[in-house]
């Protein structure tokens, strides 16, 4: 792919001159001898030199630099002020204000006044309509989009209807859709869960038969290895018959050519538990559509992850070809053969979209609860920095939680469908108190494009999608004592956490729009007719709220959106 640009100064160049090293180019300009002040526009184009140089006279018409910067302080204004925060902290605000500005560094629109080029099929193609690209779904499905879906529902759509084009183009849905073409990058088939998550969030235009024929593709015809794309292999097939994707034991040597050896080897178990989620996904559209065999066939598909629980163990665990457990096997260190950038203790919570199903492998909400208290608490087993080398990803630790990777930002939450949510409050608090602030220390990982800014976005007001492709938000603890969230249909959703501070952190009581709330969620519905949420905090626990198994939010199987 070729990217072209076109620049202009507003002084007289006396010389230039290019400095090539490898991929990396420079352009030196001289202006001439002594002090003077020189101003510097160019245009990027992926179509020409000359559609560089249209686009640069579109957006920098003149040499009035004080006028572009006024006009992105105005554009700026207008996507932070659609959140507004009352009460907190001033570093708590900028911690805050800081995460809403990077959710916008994806996606981006390529389309150049009515023409595009796309790396998809590579060509250039005139329309009339956005092409978006740069995201990165297994990051950016959990929290950043389910945001976007809140304050840019018309942007969404033109980004899903961006990514049927793409399926159009190159036969394939992407994976990491980047403006050089697919980056076939981490594990799952995560746009299934995106567009699902619009579509019954009621963002309905755009084509879901297409959309549907591309994920069933994904699904069924395509490889799911991590850092993959295009036909099945040999394990896909395997997948495909026995419904785990198989582990090697340690010291077996890799005889599938697809996979990759040096480092991000076959992730059996997290391959697993993604496609799972996703097939549940796809069960949905095929509901919508009315393929009922595919809709059972996705079904029972979606409950793979079931075939990766150990029972007797308490972990999802590695099963090799022959279907025996893998031995032996450290739920703390095993790394890339099995998971995807984390360990057992993450993973053992990767099935919300199923969580009744999960407790009952556990063996019932009891001792589900056990398991996750002792997540927060369970020590590495190693000194940290062995532990690090082992799990370099596993950053933002307490106890094996991992506060820095995208596995983990659901799991807090969990409690919320155990019964305790005073326990969702009390760790969401202490998450954000100790890993997200207004300093160098500020981020315990990588951002990801917005990835975990969307958690801290959703967390600091007060609510979190749990899971994406069902329509509902879970409560956990607002920061704020007021957020007012300006909605595209003119109307304003509002938070109230009256007494809300450090210490006043459990939720004593609830009412959404004047009428007593008794447990723990509410709809996306709800969210979108805007209102008003209050909630009245305390600096000790009701553990009365929101703890009888019917005010769990909903999470089995057997869900239906229909």
């Amino acid at each position: 792919m070729t990217a072209y640009f076109y620049a202009e100064t507003n002084v007289d160049i006396i010389r230039s001159q290019y400095k090539n090293q490898g991929n990396k180019t420079a352009l030196l300009l001289c202006t001439g001898q002594g002090e003077q002040t020189v101003s510097f526009r160019y245009g990027v184009s992926y179509i020409s030199v000359e559609q560089a140089k249209q686009n640069l006279s579109k957006e920098i018409p003149d040499w009035d630099f004080e006028s572009v910067k006024a006009n992105a302080r105005k554009t700026w204004e207008n996507a932070l002020s659609l959140i507004q925060v009352e009460g907190g902290s001033t570093g708590q605000k900028r911690a805050f204000y800081t995460a809403l500005y990077r959710c916008y560094e994806r996606m981006v629109d390529i389309n150049e006044y009515g023409r595009y080029f796309s790396s998809y099929d590579h060509a250039v193609h005139a329309s009339d309509k956005p092409f978006y690209v740069d995201n990165w779904l297994w990051d950016t499905h959990i929290a950043l989009e389910p945001l976007h879906i809140i304050l840019h529902p018309e942007r969404v759509v033109d980004e899903i209807n961006s990514y049927i084009q793409m399926y159009r183009q190159s036969g394939y849905i992407p994976s990491f859709a980047l403006v050089t073409g697919d980056r076939p990058a981490m594990t799952g088939n995560f746009a299934a869960v995106w567009m699902a998550d619009a579509w019954f969030k009621g963002l309905r235009n755009f084509d879901l038969k297409t959309a549907y024929e591309g994920l069933k593709k994904n699904s069924l015809d395509a490889t799911l290895l991590p850092w993959l794309n295009g036909p099945k292999t040999s394990l896909d097939d395997f997948y495909n018959t026995h419904g785990y994707m198989p582990g090697l034991p340690p010291g077996e040597r890799e005889t599938v050519l697809e996979v990759d050896t040096v480092w991000e080897k076959r992730q059996s178990v997290s391959v697993t538990t993604a496609n799972s989620y996703s097939d549940w996904c796809i069960a949905q559209f095929a509901a919508e559509l009315d393929c009922r065999q595919d809709r059972e066939l996705f079904l029972k598909r979606a409950v793979n992850y079931k075939k990766v629980y150990r029972a007797d163990k308490g972990f999802m665990w590695p099963k090799d070809k022959n279907g025996n457990w893998i031995e032996p096997f450290d739920p703390r260190l095993a790394g890339q053969e099995y998971f995807t950038e984390n360990n057992a203790y993450t993973y053992n919570w990767d099935v919300k979209y199923d969580l009744n199903g999960l407790f009952d492998l556990m063996g019932g909400r009891e001792k589900a609860e056990e398991k996750l208290d002792q997540l927060f608490r369970e020590d590495l087993g190693l000194p940290k920095w062995q532990f690090w080398f082992i799990q370099p990803d596993a950053s933002g630790l307490m106890g094996q939680f991992v506060m820095g990777n995208e596995p983990a930002f659901h799991i807090p939450y969990i409690y919320n469908y155990l019964g305790s949510p005073w326990k969702t409050q009390k760790r969401i608090r202490m998450l954000l108190d100790a890993f997200f602030t207004d300093n160098l220390f500020g981020m315990p990982g990588d951002e990801d494009g917005g990835g975990i800014s969307a958690f801290v976005v959703f967390s600091m007001m007060g609510f979190f999608p749990v899971t994406p492709g069902i329509p509902i938000y879970n409560i956990g603890s607002p920061v704020f004592e007021k957020i007012t969230v300006k909605l595209p249909n003119g109307k304003a959703f509002t938070l109230s956490a009256k007494n809300s501070s450090t210490t006043h952190k459990y939720i004593q009581s609830a009412t959404l729009n004047g009428k007593p709330l008794n447990h723990p969620w509410f709809t996306h519905e709800e969210l979108m007719q805007g209102g008003s949420l209050e909630l009245i905090m305390s600096d000790h626990p009701n553990k009365q709220w929101g703890n009888k198994p019917e005010d769990a939010p909903p999470s089995s199987l057997d869900f239906t959106n229909k």
